[in-house]
C-alpha cells in the first residue's frame, strides 16, 4: 500500500516528483485543501505537509490515526500544537536551511529602509508637492558606525551579522547560550545581557523563535530601556513584541521607528502601524522567493523520504 502525502496548501511541487511509487502525495487544486478533501484522506494519511502561519489543528490530528510525520514547510513551527503532537509520538520537522539568507536580506533591507527613510521618502515623492529639496533636508541615519543587536544569534541572526558587518557595523548579541569564541570571532560578535542589549543598540533585530518564553519578549519594558533613536526590526514571529506597546513607543518617540515583517494577529495589521511615517512593513515575505520556495519543497521531500527510510539526521524539532 502506498505512503499517502497531504500538502495541505499549494506550494511548489518540485521535489515530490522525486518520491518513488511507494509514496501517494495529495496536492490541492484550490489553495489548500478543503475540509471534504481532508477528511477523505486524513483516516489513511502517515505524513501531513503543513504550511507556516497556517494553524494545523488537533482536530485534524485526531483525524488521522496512521501520522507519524508532520513535516512543516517552513523554519518557524508554532503553527502546530508540538506538545499534543509529540504526546501522540508523532515526528515534526522544519525547513531552516533554505530560509536562513532570504529573510536575514529582508532583516537587513528593512534596516536600510528605516534608517534612510526610504519608504517615507518614496512615498512623500509620489505626492505633489511632498517633498522638498535641500543641502538640509530630507535628513537620515546612517548604519555605518552604528550598534546592531540581534536577539537570537541561530543561522538566521548570523547571516545578519554578517551583512552588517559589511555596513560597518558593531555587533552585539543575546542568546540562550553563548557562540564559540571562533563564531564570536567571526562576526566580531559580544554576547550581552538582555538590558545591556537594549540600551546599547542602535538597531535591535529579533531573530528568535515564537515560544511560550520569547512571547512578548519585547514590550513596554524593554522600549523604555531604549534609545529614542533605536529602531525595531521584527522578522521572526508577530507575537515576539507586545503591538500594542510597540505602538505606544513609537506614538510617544520612546524609540524612532520599526521594520516589521510578521505582526501579532496577521494578515491584520493596525491603522496605527499603516500610517506611521518612520515605520517600514512587508506582508510577511521575508522566505517570499521564487528561489527560497522551490527549495523548501525539495527539503519537505527529502526530509519525507528520508523519515520513511529511516535515513533522517536533522530537521526534528520535537
Amino acid at each position: 500500500m502506498k505512503k499517502k502525502i497531504l500538502v495541505t496548501y499549494k506550494i511548489p511541487p518540485c521535489g515530490f516528483d522525486e518520491l518513488d511509487k511507494s509514496f501517494e502525495v495529495i496536492f490541492p487544486e484550490e489553495e489548500s485543501l478543503s475540509k471534504e478533501e481532508l477528511s477523505m484522506h486524513l483516516k489513511d494519511t502517515v505524513a501531513i505537509v503543513s504550511v507556516f502561519g497556517h494553524k494545523l489543528s488537533n482536530d485534524i490530528i485526531d483525524q488521522a490515526p496512521n501520522l507519524k510525520l508532520i513535516a512543516n514547510f517552513g523554519v518557524g513551527y508554532d503553527n502546530i500544537d508540538i506538545p499534543y503532537v509529540t504526546k501522540k509520538g508523532i515526528t515534526v520537522t522544519n525547513t531552516p536551511d533554505p530560509v536562513t539568507e532570504p529573510t536575514a536580506e529582508l532583516a537587513m533591507g528593512l534596516m536600510v529602509a528605516v534608517s534612510r527613510q526610504i519608504g517615507y521618502l518614496n512615498n512623500q515623492l509620489r505626492k505633489p508637492g511632498g517633498v522638498v529639496t535641500g543641502v538640509m533636508k530630507n535628513l537620515s541615519t546612517t548604519l555605518s558606525g552604528k550598534t546592531l543587536g540581534i536577539i537570537g544569534m541561530g543561522a538566521i541572526g548570523q547571516a545578519l551579522a554578517r551583512r552588517a558587518l559589511a555596513f560597518g557595523m558593531k555587533i552585539v548579541y543575546h542568546n540562550r547560550k553563548q557562540l564559540s569564541a571562533e563564531t564570536e570571532s567571526k562576526y566580531m560578535a559580544t554576547k550581552v545581557n538582555m538590558e545591556t542589549l537594549l540600551r546599547e543598540s542602535d538597531i535591535v533585530s529579533l531573530n528568535c523563535p515564537l515560544t511560550p518564553e520569547t512571547k512578548h519578549l519585547i514590550g513596554a519594558e524593554a522600549f523604555e530601556k531604549m534609545k529614542d533613536s533605536a529602531i525595531l526590526i521584527n522578522t521572526a514571529r508577530g507575537p515576539v513584541v507586545n503591538q500594542n506597546a510597540l505602538i505606544k513607543a513609537i506614538q510617544n518617540k520612546l524609540i524612532a521607528g520599526a521594520g516589521l515583517d510578521v505582526y501579532e494577529n496577521e494578515p491584520h495589521i493596525p491603522q496605527e502601524l499603516l500610517e506611521m511615517d518612520q515605520v517600514v512593513l512587508t506582508p510577511h515575505t521575508g522566505t517570499a522567493t521564487l528561489e527560497t520556495r522551490e527549495a523548501m519543497s525539495r527539503l519537505v521531500s527529502k526530509i519525507i523520504r528520508n523519515f520513511f527510510d529511516g535515513t533522517l539526521t536533522g530537521y526534528i524539532v520535537n
